[in-house]
């Protein structure tokens, strides 16, 4: 009799919590403040062990293949854990339910014939011999049939937000180079004479911000999706915008800050609610990303196509501004072993320059006139 009720009793507990967690994770349009989450413990312990063997690889394209392939896969792997957990649930209960009988079954009898069920497969080889297992067989024959088409319906909202994402990624590539950085996009939109249009493109990352802190609080797996190119990351693309609406914020002559301080707003509140989805504290750089030399390098090239600081102080100002998110934006960095942006663009091509007769495309779009006459 206890070994009935213990079965019954597990076989319930395990049901449940599956069942809230897929409630959780599938429809709840918001973030689980709850610590223990199953579908929490099972991404933070496979992330561990993913990440200690990624970083057994060297540096470069094989390892960022590595890290591709576990964002899709976790998924995979989390609804198998759900089912087999259900599976495993549900035949407990049986064998709870038929421990008692005069032809009682085996435990493993009746896990083959809560598979069978929860798959709707009615082979009828193996039959509950009690009403309580027979409502309990209907069940879970519901559950497997709704986990499956939830999943099926799942998967396609999923890539439609990793799509969404990736998109303005791909878009600032032009503006702000392969990897970006705050100096390519100000240079780029100063030498182009379009500092104005600098606001409408702070507004739409603004909204970029809203919709991947709404995607990624809801489904947090797609923090581990990596983008198209090893050198893109939503991550990195975050860093110079925040970058770029700091410097803004500083005071540029000429230049409006209104939308660089919305924009900043957004993208911090981005920042800190995904520290605090993955359970993370700031981090603290061993080094700054723009010390004091950097800096006046950074100035001076600004300098050059005619955007001076208009006040005093501006590199006080600055600094201030970027322990307000550079710890933030580390710990994710260490975390999600995304390299975070330079200040200043690096020496290799961006990627729409790479392939053939790219020297020339460069060349081309560098000499065309911003103003044709």
């Amino acid at each position: 009799m206890m070994a009935t009720i213990a079965a019954v009793s597990a076989g319930l507990v395990l049901i449940v919590l599956v069942m809230q967690d897929v409630f959780e994770v599938l429809l709840l349009p918001r973030r689980v403040r709850r610590r223990w989450r199953l579908a929490g413990i099972l991404f933070k312990t496979t992330w561990s062990g993913w990440s200690c063997v990624a970083r057994l690889l060297p540096e470069g394209h094989g390892r960022a293949a590595f890290l591709s392939i576990y964002g899709p896969l976790s998924v995979v792997v989390l609804y198998l854990a759900w089912a087999s957990t259900l599976i495993f649930g549900y035949g407990l209960c049986q064998w709870g339910f038929n421990a008692d009988g005069p032809a009682a079954p085996s435990l493993l009898s009746d896990l083959y014939f809560s598979g069978s069920t929860f798959f709707t497969l009615g082979f009828g080889d193996v039959v509950p011999h009690t009403r309580t297992g027979k409502v309990f067989a209907v069940m879970e024959a519901g559950s497997g049939f709704g986990l499956i088409a939830a999943v099926i319906g799942y998967l396609p909202v999923l890539y439609q937000l990793f799509s969404r994402r990736e998109a303005h990624i791909i878009q600032l590539d032009a503006r702000a180079g392969s990897p970006p950085s705050a100096l390519s996009l100000l240079a780029g939109h100063a030498d182009g004479d379009a500092m104005g249009e600098l606001d409408m493109f702070l507004r739409a990352w603004e909204v970029w911000g809203a919709e991947l802190l709404e995607s990624h609080l809801s489904y947090p797996m797609l923090v581990a999706y990596r983008s198209q190119h090893d050198n893109q990351s939503w991550l990195a693309a975050l860093t110079t915008i925040m970058d770029t609406s700091a410097v803004v914020l500083c005071g540029l002559k000429g230049t409006k800050t209104f939308q660089a301080r919305m924009t900043f707003a957004m993208g911090r509140m981005v920042i800190i609610e995904m520290t605090k989805v993955l359970g993370l504290s700031p981090a603290t750089p061993a080094t700054g990303r723009l010390t004091t030399e950097r800096y006046e390098v950074f100035m001076g090239r600004l300098s050059q196509i005619g955007l001076q600081p208009a006040e005093t102080g501006a590199e006080e100002r600055l600094a201030a501004f970027r322990t307000t998110y550079e710890p933030f934006l580390l710990a994710l960095s260490q975390f999600l072993m995304l390299r975070l942006p330079d200040w200043m663009p690096t020496s290799t091509p961006d990627n729409w320059q790479t392939s053939i007769h790219g020297d020339l495309a460069k060349r081309l779009v560098d000499d065309a006139p911003s103003r044709p006459s």
